[in-house]
């Protein structure tokens, strides 16, 4: 039972545990040295996001008011909330490709509440410090988990740019390349040189911006000129639609609770999502500034109640968006004023731009897609892993694969198994077991080519076990094995259960098992599986190797002994 004084001290523990993922004016300490500097950068990402927000709120099956939505509510909200200080959050590609599918078996109306169950599933899981949890993706996966999506991404822009209007949801496979290949064939060849001319104006724009200057937005200037083509040259672009000119009011989302148990699957896997995306994201960031030191745990709290906020005023979910993050930091972007005024621009551009914004040919979001999708893949990445070794690339490419085919999460789990399976059998090959000799010295022994020394070096876990047991057992004509464990490292249950089996086999053969070197960590395992008591005596524990070796040689001069 447990005193006063310890439950006050768990409380008082826990109060500052849920404190320290909480907003402080810590937070905006830097602020007033970089204000200026914030400013600048908000603007610059703000912009650079809103062509973003528009196509990926399109290219997911949801429209690009909600894209729009969530890049203003999300964006804010996470910059507040998150663990981040440079973090830029919203609509994401990644996103777009998980979503579409739901959009399609579920509808659109549903997006909103698993928005909302995936919001509150992100902040539980920072609630119970899940946060490093992401350092456990290797990085092979995490690359071809962005190949995977970088071809997505660019499929799912085909239907912009071979028809003259968005293709309905459920019209096509949701895979996107199946979906591409039928649209390709459905076709209307009288629209092709309207939308990729927009395509085209809209890639050179992004390609050459940067080239004449940094600082501007390739996206924008593109959709523009192709915005202002569209208007005065009779076409048939289809484009985005009107926008309305303000937020709609908040709303708690309708969710039938019959209904619940068939958005967990679908929301589970927005919240996978969107918990690995911010936190590599935030790592990224955290690498490129000097102000990009992040919580993880915080940094899930802030994404979730993100993407509840965006689900209150009807949008999807959000993630950390390594993309705008790089702008941000690029453009001088060191506290979280950068983020808010970035959310702040896009809330400025609805309340008074939405008409032209409205105006806007989808093919030319579909060409700022394209791009994204294409700067998504680094090459030199891709040689780098397929050159290192065949595990690494193996595990890069059945991910990206599971990832076009499949599923995005399915595909990280699948990458994740095979790295796995390929680290254990590199682990296990580097458990050692070498037969040494009784070292001679000046004074003679007869009788020491009956002992025998195992040394075991390494790991000696379940993937081992069974070798290191059977290469043991080839030892014959012996009187004393004293088995050396002082190079022995990381041994777990199997290991263990092993080691007991060996001592447990040369006692029934009247073979006289020594140990010697357990280490202090080791101990417990071994007394509880049995690998202490399997010995003869407990005299038989040596801390050191010369007095194991005496004691073995009384054995083996007693045995000869008895013998004659």
């Amino acid at each position: 039972m447990s005193s006063p004084g310890t439950a006050a001290a768990a409380l008082f523990s826990s109060l500052r545990r849920v404190r320290s993922l909480l907003p402080g004016v810590s937070d905006y300490s830097e602020t007033r040295r970089s204000w200026p500097r914030d400013l600048l950068a908000g603007v610059t990402v703000g912009i650079v996001a809103l062509p973003l927000a528009l196509g990926f709120g399109v290219s997911s099956g949801l429209t690009a008011e909600q894209g729009l939505i969530t890049a203003i509510v999300a964006g804010l909200l996470a910059a507040v909330f998150g663990g981040s200080h440079v973090q830029i959050s919203g609509p994401t590609g990644a996103m777009a490709v998980v979503l579409v599918p739901i959009v399609a078996t579920q509808g659109a109306e549903a997006v909103v509440a698993v928005t909302l169950i995936a919001g509150i599933i992100v902040v539980a899981a920072g609630l119970l410090r899940l946060g490093r949890a992401v350092s456990f993706i290797p990085w092979p996966v995490i690359e071809g988990f962005t190949l995977g999506i970088a071809a997505i991404i660019f499929l799912q822009q085909v239907p912009f740019v071979t028809t003259p209007s968005d293709s309905q949801p459920g019209e096509h496979s949701t895979n996107a390349l199946v979906a591409a290949s039928q649209l390709i064939s459905e076709a209307d060849w009288s629209y092709l040189p309207y939308s990729l001319t927009a395509v085209a104006i809209v890639a050179v724009c992004m390609v050459l911006a940067p080239k004449i200057h940094s600082s501007i937005p390739g996206s924008l200037v593109g959709i523009i000129i192709v915005t202002a083509l569209a208007a005065l040259v009779t076409n048939p672009l289809a484009t985005i639609g009107e926008i309305p000119r303000s937020l709609p009011l908040p709303s708690v989302p309708s969710i039938d609770l019959g209904a619940i148990s068939g958005l967990l699957p679908a929301a589970g896997t927005i919240a996978a999502l969107a918990a690995i995306e911010s936190l590599l994201s935030a790592r990224v960031a955290s690498s490129m500034s000097e102000s990009g030191a992040y919580s993880p745990d915080r940094e899930l709290v802030g994404q979730g109640i993100a993407s509840i906020g965006s689900s209150l005023f009807g949008g999807m979910p959000a993630t950390g968006a390594i993309a705008r993050t790089s702008v941000n930091i690029r453009a001088g972007g060191r506290t979280r004023l950068a983020s808010i005024v970035h959310a702040l621009v896009l809330l400025a551009i609805v309340l008074a731009a939405a008409a032209p914004v409205g105006h806007i040919p989808l093919a030319a979001l579909g060409g700022v897609l394209f791009v994204t999708a294409v700067r998504m893949v680094h090459l030199t990445t891709v040689r780098a892993i397929m050159r290192s070794t065949r595990s690494d690339a193996v595990g890069f490419v059945i991910t990206a694969l599971i990832t076009i085919s499949f599923d995005l999460i399915i595909a990280v789990g699948i990458g994740m198994v095979v790295a796995a399976a390929f680290a254990l059998r590199n682990l296990s090959r580097a458990t050692g077991v070498t037969i040494e000799e009784v070292a001679a010295d000046d004074s003679a022994h007869p009788g020491d080519d009956s002992i025998s020394i195992v040394r075991f070096d390494g790991p000696l876990f379940f993937a081992s076990s069974d070798r290191v047991f059977d290469e043991v057992m080839e030892l014959d004509g012996i009187v004393v094995v004293i088995l050396r464990m002082s190079q022995l490292e990381l041994v777990d249950a199997s290991g263990a259960r092993i080691l007991a089996e060996v001592v447990h086999t040369f006692e029934r053969r009247g073979i006289t098992v020594l140990i010697k070197g357990v280490k202090d960590s080791h101990v417990d395992l071994f007394r509880h599986v049995g690998v202490l008591s399997a010995l003869r005596h407990k005299k038989h524990l040596f801390d050191d190797l010369p007095s194991a070796i005496e004691h073995a040689r009384s054995h083996v001069k007693r045995a000869s002994t008895g013998s004659r």
